[in-house]
């Protein structure tokens, strides 16, 4: 059986910068991924008909809670109708990390986004160090940060 953390595909350092993210939260806050130098970065796209991006929230808001010093989850929400459906969504999944309401050119920032879930971990230099397609779990990503400190 292939272990989650097989399944997280590493990329060469320095692919791609957090640096040219910048997106605006559903509090209405813009913010740029450079503002979390020092920190890990964690960006999930997802969708609320996707049953893979569901499994993976508990563990995204449990690794967000515990790891608020060091990293931090932000969501972005692609391939939605109403963006309250998506806002009403996430507050019933109990979501505290920052949530965007996203697009394909927003993604673009980022990378490619070949399928739901795809999530994208920058280093706390701000250099995209893997993505994965399909869902994640917390210890696959708290096992990649501790191999790399």
């Amino acid at each position: 059986m292939i272990s989650r953390l097989s399944l997280f595909l590493f990329l060469l350092a320095g692919a791609f910068s957090a640096q040219a993210f910048t997106f605006t939260d559903s509090k209405g806050k813009t913010q740029s991924l450079d503002q979390y130098k020092g920190k890990w970065v964690l960006v999930n796209f997802w969708a609320t008909w996707c049953p893979p991006c569901l499994e993976e929230i508990p563990d995204l808001v449990a690794l967000h809670e515990s790891k608020k010093n060091n990293l931090v989850v932000i969501g972005v929400a692609l391939d939605y109708r109403d963006p309250k459906e998506v806002l009403q969504f996430s507050e019933q999944m109990m979501i505290s990390y920052p949530m965007v309401l996203g697009d394909h050119k927003l993604a673009a920032q980022v990378g490619a986004i070949p399928g739901l879930p795809t999530t994208y971990l920058f280093n706390p230099q701000g250099k995209q160090v893997a993505y994965n397609v399909g869902a994640v779990t917390r210890n696959a990503i708290e096992t990649y940060i501790r191999k790399k400190k």
